[in-house]
This record gives C-alpha cells, sequence and structure tokens, in this order.
C-alpha cells in the first residue's frame, strides 16, 4: 500500500490547475481576440460558447467515476489541456485585424481546451472527496478555495499583465500572445508532472464498476446488476429534480438573477481597451490586467468573502434583497464610464472595485440558494443540475451581449443593462417566501 502523502502537497497545486485554464478559456481569451482585432460581437459570440462544457458536464459526469480512476483522469486532461494551449499558440493569426475565418483553428482547441477543463473539474472535486477523509475535507477546504481565487488573479492578472508586457517589448501584438500561451502550456505542463508523481493512489480511487464488483463478491449481486442498478439511479437523480416543488421559479432565479452581469462580462474588457472614439477607456493589455484582473479579482473575492459572513449571521432569506440590490445596482459604474470617459486609472479602478466587490457579496446569494434548493436525496446531483444553469444563464445573454454593443453604442449598451437590473429584482420579489427563514443562519 502506497504511503499517505500529505494533502499539502497535492490540494494547492490541484486547484491551481482547476482554476488556470478555466480563467484563461473564459476570461483571457476575451482580452486576447479583442487585441488581436476581432470584433465585439464575434469575440462574444464565440467566447460565450466556451461556456457550453460546464453547461452539460452532469451529462458525462458518470463517464468519470464509470471509467478508470479520477487520479487518471486528473492527469490527462491535464496533459491534453497542455497540448491545446501550446496548440492555440501555433494556431494564432500572424496579423491583427485578421479575418474571423483565420481564428477558426484557435477556436477549435479553445472548445476541446473548455471539454478537458471542464472533465478535469469533475474529476478534481470528486478526486479531493475520496482522497481526504472528512476531517482532512473541512480541514483543507478553505487551502481549495484560497488557491482557487489565486489562479483567478494569476489568470485574469498576471497572464493578462505579462502579455501586455510583451505586447510593449516585441511592439508585435499575435506574437506577445503566442508567447504568453507557450508559457501557460509549459506551466501546465509543470502541474501535469508534478501530479503525476504527487497525488496519492487513494484506496477509494476506482471505477465503478470494478466497486460494484468487488461488493458484489461478497453479496452475490453481479457487476452488471449494480451498474444498471446506478445508471437507474442517475436517471431518477435527473428525474428528480425536474419533479421538485417550485423547481420552475428556481430556474427562472438561475437564469434571470445575474442578467446584467451576465450581458456585460464579455463587454467590460472590450470597453476598457477601446479608444476614447470608439467611446471605449483606451486601458492598455497591462492595465487591464492590473485594474480588471487583479485589482478586481481582488475586490470580488472581499465581496464573497463578506458576503458569505453576513448570510451566516442573518440566513439567505433575509440576506436576499440586500445582495441582489448589491449585484445589480452597482454595474451604474460602467454607464457611469461610458458617458464621462474617465481618463484616471485611479477613477476606473475605483469604479470596477466597486461594481465587482458588489457582485461578489451578491452573488453569495445566488450560490447559497443553489445549495438550498439541491437539499434532498440527489443533492450532489441536483447541485451539479443547478451549476450547469448557472453557466447557461451566461452563456445565452453573452451570446448576443457584442451584437448588441455593436447596435447602441457602450451608452445604450450599459442603459440596456440597468434596465436589465429589473429582472434581478423580479425574481427576488418571487424567492423570499420560498426559503427557510432559518437557513444558512447560525444556531
Amino acid at each position: 500500500m502506497e504511503k499517505q502523502k500529505s494533502a499539502w502537497l497535492w490540494v494547492p497545486t490541484l486547484y491551481l490547475a482547476e482554476g488556470i485554464p478555466y480563467f484563461l478559456v473564459n476570461v483571457v481569451s476575451v482580452t486576447m481576440f479583442k487585441r488581436l482585432g476581432m470584433s465585439n460581437a464575434d469575440l462574444a459570440m464565440y467566447t460565450s460558447l466556451l461556456y457550453l462544457p460546464w453547461v452539460i458536464k452532469p451529462l458525462w459526469s458518470p463517464l468519470v467515476d464509470v471509467v478508470r480512476t479520477k487520479r487518471w483522469w486528473i492527469i490527462c486532461m491535464q496533459a491534453l489541456m497542455t497540448v491545446c494551449f501550446a496548440a492555440i499558440a501555433l494556431s494564432i493569426p500572424r496579423k491583427t485585424g485578421a479575418p474571423v475565418g483565420d481564428f477558426a483553428l484557435a477556436l477549435i482547441f479553445f472548445y476541446l481546451t473548455a471539454m478537458f477543463s471542464a472533465t478535469h473539474d469533475i474529476a478534481a472535486d470528486g478526486y479531493y472527496m475520496i482522497a481526504l477523509d472528512e476531517h482532512r475535507q473541512s480541514l483543507f477546504v478553505g487551502i481549495r478555495s484560497t488557491f482557487y481565487r489565486i489562479a483567478s488573479v494569476f489568470g485574469q492578472g498576471g497572464i493578462v499583465v505579462l502579455a501586455g508586457l510583451l505586447e510593449t517589448r516585441y511592439g508585435d501584438i499575435p506574437r506577445a500572445w503566442r508567447d504568453t500561451l507557450l508559457l501557460s502550456s509549459a506551466l501546465l505542463l509543470l502541474l501535469c508532472v508534478w501530479h503525476r508523481f504527487a497525488l496519492p493512489k487513494a484506496a477509494a480511487d476506482k471505477a465503478a464498476g470494478k466497486r460494484a464488483s468487488e461488493t458484489g463478491s461478497g453479496t452475490g449481486e453481479t457487476s452488471e446488476n449494480a451498474e444498471t442498478s446506478e445508471s437507474r439511479s442517475i436517471i431518477e437523480a435527473f428525474a428528480s429534480f425536474f419533479r421538485k416543488p417550485g423547481v420552475l421559479l428556481a430556474i427562472v432565479f438561475m437564469l434571470l438573477y445575474r442578467l446584467p452581469e451576465a450581458f456585460s462580462v464579455k463587454i467590460l474588457t472590450p470597453f476598457l481597451l477601446d479608444t476614447a472614439a470608439e467611446g471605449g477607456l483606451a486601458l492598455s493589455t497591462t492595465q487591464v490586467g492590473v485594474v480588471y484582473g487583479t485589482i478586481g479579482v481582488i475586490a470580488l473575492t472581499l465581496g464573497g468573502i463578506l458576503g458569505g459572513i453576513y448570510a451566516a449571521r442573518v440566513g439567505l432569506r433575509k440576506a436576499l434583497w440586500p445582495m441582489a440590490l448589491s449585484l445589480a445596482l452597482p454595474c451604474a459604474v460602467y454607464l457611469y464610464m461610458a458617458v464621462a470617459l474617465p481618463a484616471s486609472p485611479v477613477v476606473i479602478s475605483v469604479c470596477v472595485a466597486f461594481d465587482q466587490f458588489g457582485y461578489g457579496f451578491g452573488f453569495t446569494a445566488y450560490m447559497l440558494y443553489m445549495m438550498y434548493f439541491s437539499q434532498g436525496k440527489y443533492s450532489t446531483s441536483h447541485y451539479a443540475i443547478c451549476t450547469a444553469f448557472m453557466a447557461l444563464s451566461m452563456m445565452i445573454p453573452g451570446f448576443f451581449a457584442g451584437m448588441l454593443q455593436e447596435s447602441l453604442g457602450y451608452t445604450g449598451f450599459f442603459i440596456m443593462v440597468m434596465v436589465c437590473c429589473l429582472a434581478t429584482v423580479a425574481v427576488t420579489a418571487l424567492l423570499p417566501s420560498k426559503i427557510d427563514p432559518a437557513y444558512g443562519k447560525k444556531q
């Protein structure tokens, strides 16, 4: 039996490896395509579709449990993402302003990376639960969250800043992003090699069929019968979600609560980068990495932490309205900036930090409600379905955001975003009576 390895050797790096590809795919890709000259309509449409694997991942999550070990899946997905990021780097057009067709190969590899990243999420979270006992799961839950946040700052901030510095040094934007992605690929390769040796071979980490066979050998149950029973349980878990009381309201809430953010998130980076003549704030790539990717992410994290503390004190039901307003109303800072076009990076940083802090605080209610609605026999499967709706809520508005911005201009677009705050208010108004007043409150 393999000697037990310290969780300190692999928990921090595993959640770095989970976070970095996610933010490269869903956030940094927007900045890269904008700097390479893709239009707002095209980049918003194509990058929004990158959410799709996270929308549909509950459909293939049983595969990770049935085929091979979760450790095997983790290492394989990291290796495949390493190859994909190198392939993206090598498929970037050699000049800016290339036709959208020239980005086809890079987009294909981005979509493959998204599939591998979503699969890695399934395997990593499952591995965490079987490789650690309940005591160490509780002990390291804060560590995994911290390193995922570090991955967020590193991905949205550090990598974008590096690309901006290389743009200035080379005077060649495609080359700068090519080298940035090659370095990202090298980092994932290092993490993959590290996990090949650092991840322990947990005794419980076996394919479901093998576990069923071992269990059945002592009970007379065949592996085929066990797998059939498991398949029926999976189908029942999905079906029971849509039979839960209040499921229609829950789905509407999950789709519309973040509507202002869902429309604006794909447009914020182009808004920060575009020139004043185009209605933007004319920041450099490096400044965007600092303002949005670093200061904004830190403010988002602080808002989430304080949101959790507040919800634990008053409960989800009482916290819902303050959090909903906190999520929706700070979007007004972007309308202000679209009208005033402030030139000061300090003013822009304060506005972005204010909005992201409010979003982090308000998003806490969304996460808590998903956990609340998922309670019951199939809580894990139901929560996975909720996260699929969460990804869908960002994908659909983001798909149309660029076209709307190009039609309305930045000022008109952010006026529309403020109107979308009414959707947040409307779905919030319908919810409090459906929530247990004691849920989330410290007893």
